[in-house]
């Protein structure tokens, strides 16, 4: 399954093909993490927050190919992103290991993917280093087998993730 998040509306996805899905967080009810670690300890796997996030981070889990679109905000993922993602933990477990040096945690069933990471509103180098170097942690976090990021304009945008998802179908 192919997954496409994003923090705008792109009308020409809704008729992605069937084996992609595409959600729109701007239109979902995502609430904030609260940091309580109830995915991990009192349902394992489940967030106790019941909202839209609970049926969309099984469906990062699951995917074999995953494409983001956000707007980069102070070098990270914009808040709609963001929030997602931290909402996603319930697919990690608490326990730790090594990669690469770095701490990162054991996955919950999360299969391995490749990643496209649409980044936009930024041309700020530093700020595109930092966002990158995030996105390679996550990617490390996720099982990202590959992944890369795609600055572009917002004007552009559109275009290029019609490529990109265009590309899938080539392959």
């Amino acid at each position: 399954m192919n997954l496409i998040l994003t923090d705008r509306s792109l009308p020409f996805l809704c008729a992605a093909e069937n084996d992609t899905e595409y959600i729109d967080l701007t239109k979902q009810h995502i609430h904030n993490c609260v940091g309580c670690f109830g995915c991990w300890i009192k349902t394992p796997g489940r967030c106790v927050i019941r909202d839209d996030a609970v049926r969309i981070y099984p469906k990062i889990a699951a995917a074999e190919r995953l494409l983001y679109v956000s707007r980069v905000c102070m070098g990270g993922y914009d808040v709609p992103m963001k929030t997602l993602l931290e909402r996603a933990i319930p697919v990690q477990k608490a326990f730790i290991r090594l990669v690469e040096g770095e701490t990162h945690h054991y996955q919950r069933a999360v299969l391995p993917k490749t990643a496209t990471i649409f980044a936009y509103g930024t041309h700020d180098s530093e700020e595109r280093e930092l966002f990158c170097d995030i996105v390679a942690r996550n990617a490390r976090n996720m099982n990202f087998t590959k992944h890369k990021v795609i600055f572009t304009e917002e004007e552009f945008l559109e275009t290029a993730v019609r490529e990109e998802v265009a590309s899938w179908q080539r392959s």
